[in-house]
């Protein structure tokens, strides 16, 4: 549990600060995504401090503890240290693609591999590729259309959420049985601390907040936030202080050209921070350095 705590708590024991220049709050954070051309850590002050370039989506990707960034890329995972030479990879598999990873511990990474039959293979493996657990989903479509993120829960059951027919979010047990279909989601799901699950809903235009009981109990609709008009939901990421970052991915259209990139909001829907960046290209994953969060929550080993 200590090796999970400092994995996710990276550099985020410093409190968000205030920029000196604009007395606004200010983050530094690791981003990426599709049609991003990088993975990067941006400063507080918007400083690039770190940039690894790469064309294909790369939809989830970790800064770790000892300073190396893990990340999926499409065709694979990959984890390179700070002067960008690869420590290992892992391929998919001809015709499949890779969306989610995530760090489990120190040793072990989850994998999500969608292939063209129309089935998603969920890996729990090391870092020499040795594949420790294995779920097969047989979820339909194609291997583009099939998942996003995926997350393992501190109750050992597994969040993936599928692109295809408007999107869904879904939770498996250990086993790969179905427990629940959510009311919503197409990119990401993260498990709360009291239960609830945070999705993302892509080109629902929202993000929503469920309860145990499939309940909507938050929600945050496209026009809510003014300026803000939300494309496709992507990332999302709730603070220790109850706010929520929103990843707002324009690659599908339903917002104009100039909205922000990275938006954080209060429960109240409260505008408190935003990115506006064209070096950053497009941003659908993001991990903030600087500040405490409740997800993805601790899954269990």
């Amino acid at each position: 549990m200590k090796l999970l705590t400092l994995l996710l708590c990276t550099a985020l024991l410093v409190p968000a600060a205030l920029n000196a220049q604009t007395d606004k709050v200010a983050h530094r954070f690791l981003k990426s995504g599709c049609n991003s051309e990088s993975v990067a850590i941006v400063a507080r002050d918007g400083t690039i401090e770190w940039e690894y370039p790469i064309k294909s989506e790369t939809n989830d990707a970790w800064l770790l503890p000892n300073g190396n960034i893990i990340f999926a890329f499409k065709a694979g995972v990959r984890e390179v240290k700070p002067d960008k030479t690869t420590v290992w990879e892992y391929l998919a598999q001809a015709g499949s693609e890779i969306h989610g990873c995530q760090p489990l511990g120190a040793d072990l990474v989850l994998v999500g591999e969608a292939c063209n039959d129309g089935t998603t293979n969920i890996y729990e493996m090391d870092r020499a590729c040795k594949i420790l657990k294995k779920l097969t989903l047989s979820l339909g479509g194609g291997s583009h259309t099939q998942i996003r993120q995926i997350r393992k829960t501190p109750q050992a059951t597994y969040l993936v959420t599928q692109q295809r027919k408007g999107g869904v979010a879904m939770e498996f047990d250990a086993t790969g049985k179905l427990l629940r279909q959510f009311p919503d989601g197409r990119y990401a799901a993260e498990r709360l601390p009291d239960g609830n699950t945070l999705i993302a809903c892509g080109d629902g235009h929202r993000v929503i907040e469920v309860n145990a009981q499939n309940n909507i109990v938050w929600e945050v609709k496209q026009d809510d936030i003014p300026g803000n008009k939300i494309g496709f939901a992507a990332a999302v990421v709730r603070l220790a202080n109850g706010n929520t970052v929103i990843c707002n991915w324009p690659g599908h259209g339903g917002m104009p050209k100039d909205q922000p990139q990275v938006f954080e909001i209060t429960r109240a829907k409260k505008l408190v921070w935003e990115v506006r960046d064209p070096r950053l290209n497009m941003i659908s994953a993001i991990q903030i350095l600087d500040a405490p969060t409740l997800t993805p929550a601790l899954p269990a080993r």
